[in-house]
């Protein structure tokens, strides 16, 4: 059996933390310790590592001497690098499970599974002594981007809620039968716990870990009983396996939250490993459902899919010089090739926007391909900037409003000007006039009495500003023209004062700004001065929604546009807070 070795490196001895930092604060030496120690290359002493290959021939994987109780559900899967420390298990792997992927999505982001680099330096991390969090934290208001867990096969997973803070991923019907797709840098994860893997791994032992340590059990606890007294979490404490999580059938489906220590550091727990894309991520293909996966020998995949009464397909080759290869056939059987060459991304990788991939190595076909382009918030390469921006105006400093409303697909948001996903016109970004968008709608379910409308995006340090907020729309108004004037009542934005900010935001990359839109039984009241912000909208009518829809557009600043971000428009003094939509054009400014 060909399993590779676990090796457990003892931490050096005091010779390897000689430090010179003066302070009594024993939190910020331990801090002090961790920071450095993680800031560089470290070689454990060949009498320090044991080799548990010869003791492989004659024991079950997951009774291997030496091996961390962390270790034990990760050793069948003989693809896995395993290592650790005194404080760590390192697990590394290429994010493909062994089972077939993709298949049964019907909301597709038009990515395909790639092996990762999850190995060495950039493997996955473990903690083998988890601290109880002094302020944990929910998955619900936080780890929007990157893993928040490892399955036991190597492949990680992510939060079920996606990057825009409310949509749930299984209810989306953005995932396949294994509860996995692929992210931005066409990589591979889950977003509900893995129960498949009790197949191989058996019950008594966690499908997964979350990433603060403590594990992930299945649906019952391992010796069979069913589970009692779960936390907001999703986890309790039991006198034999201390504190765990399980999985369960409704949301959060895994660890809902961290019960232990961790960091978080732009929307993700901190560290964890980079991914390897290798081309710019594309939006949703409409109709698009997935109906077949093949690999041969690891190095060619297909994707087969099926939009009306075509059947298409996306066949990529991994090449020998660590390019990827791209062929899209139409359903006439016609072909495009696109060759791209590998960029590391930001740690997490997957659904955590990133910088785009292979500049300058695309080619010409488009095949299936719509408009699409590097995230907003993505990280860029250059690291033009190591600390985020001062917030501005109403710029939140606090973790923002993020909801989870009904979304049945009934009710749709159009736009006469444009499709969704497309490009906003000159007109109506702040290279032109900067108008506001016109907007249809309909599918509103029975007792919808008003609507709300917000439109938001995550700026390129990762933090949510908001653009355009209505309300009070009354529900005989299924569209608002151009330059609405005379409907509901306007809300606050990130930029203080202005009821609507142009979409103008620097970066040079390729944003994407989201159009919310809420069915409600009736129209919010509020009290008191001033413009009501995002926050106060949702906080009042997040639980009384009936139904929402989303629309999309980008921008992208041409590169010879050096102006500042807030533009040259004058904005218009707040109104009261319950005053009429009775202006021409929102008080508008470019972000």
């Amino acid at each position: 059996m060909n399993i590779k070795p676990i090796v457990l490196c003892a931490l050096g001895g005091a010779s390897s933390f000689a430090h010179t930092l003066e302070t009594s604060d024993r939190e910020a030496l331990r801090a002090h310790i961790l920071e450095e120690w993680s800031a560089k290359p470290h070689q454990s002493q060949a009498a320090s590592i044991i080799n548990l290959r010869p003791q492989l021939a004659s024991t079950s994987p997951a009774n291997v001497p030496n091996a961390p109780e962390a270790a034990k559900p990760f050793l069948p899967f003989t693809k896995l690098d395993l290592r650790a420390d005194a404080d760590f298990l390192y697990v590394g792997s290429n994010g493909m499970p062994d089972h077939d992927m993709m298949i049964g999505i019907t909301a597709w982001q038009q990515q395909v599974p790639i092996p990762q680099k999850y190995f060495g330096d950039n493997a996955w991390r473990i903690p083998l002594k988890p601290v109880v969090a002094k302020n944990p934290m929910s998955a619900k208001s936080h780890f929007f981007k990157g893993a928040i867990a490892l399955a036991a096969n190597g492949v990680p997973i992510f939060n079920p809620i996606k990057t825009n803070g409310h949509t749930d991923t299984f209810l989306a019907g953005e995932l396949d039968q294994w509860g996995g797709h692929c992210g931005r840098a066409d990589d591979y994860h889950y977003h509900i716990a893995p129960l498949h893997l009790q197949a191989k791994i058996g019950k008594g032992l966690p499908v997964a870990y979350a990433l603060d340590g403590y594990a992930i059990f299945g649906l019952d606890e391992p010796d069979g009983s069913p589970v009692t007294g779960l936390d907001e979490f999703n986890g309790h404490e039991s006198a034999t396996l201390g504190y765990h999580y399980h999985a369960t059938k409704t949301y959060p489906y895994l660890n809902g939250g961290f019960h232990g220590e961790v960091v978080e550091r732009n929307g993700q727990v901190d560290p964890q490993p980079r991914t390897s894309g290798v081309r710019e991520y594309l939006p949703p293909l409409p109709g698009a459902k997935i109906t077949g996966f093949t690999r041969e020998d690891g190095k060619k995949f297909s994707v087969r899919y099926e939009v009306g009464n075509e059947t298409r397909q996306v066949i990529y080759t991994l090449n020998d010089d660590s390019t990827v290869k791209f062929e899209f056939v139409d359903g006439q059987g016609q072909v495009k090739t696109e060759t791209h060459s590998p960029r590391e991304r930001g740690g997490g990788g997957g659904d955590r926007p990133q910088g785009g991939g292979g500049k300058g190595d695309r080619g010409k076909g488009k095949g299936d391909r719509s408009k699409g382009g590097p995230r907003p918030d993505m990280k860029r390469d250059d690291d033009r900037s190591k600390e985020k921006r001062p917030p501005d105006g109403n710029a939140a400093t606090t973790p923002p409003m993020l909801i989870t409303p009904k979304h049945s697909g009934n009710m749709v948001l159009t736009s006469p000007a444009l499709k969704d996903g497309d490009e906003l016109p000159n007109e109506f970004n702040g290279n032109g006039e900067g108008a506001t968008l016109p907007l249809e709608w309909k599918g509103a379910p029975e007792g919808t009495q008003s609507y709300a409308l917000v439109m938001d995006h995550i700026d390129r340090d990762g933090i949510l500003k908001t653009y355009w907020t209505m309300y009070d729309i009354p529900a005989n108004v299924t569209s608002l023209p151009k330059n609405v004037k005379g409907i509901g009542k306007l809300g606050g934005t990130w930029k203080r004062d202005a009821t609507y900010v142009t979409p103008h935001s620097a970066g040079g990359a390729k944003q994407t700004y989201t159009l919310h839109l809420y069915a409600l039984p009736a129209a919010p009241k509020f009290e008191g001065e001033g413009l009501v912000t995002r926050e106060q909208l949702l906080t009042q009518i997040k639980d009384s929604i009936l139904d929402s829809a989303e629309f999309h557009v980008t921008y992208q600043r041409p590169r010879d546009d050096t102006r500042g971000g807030d533009g040259d428009r004058k904005e218009k003094k707040p109104r009261p807070r319950n005053e009429e939509n009775k202006s021409s054009t929102p008080a508008t400014s470019k972000p």
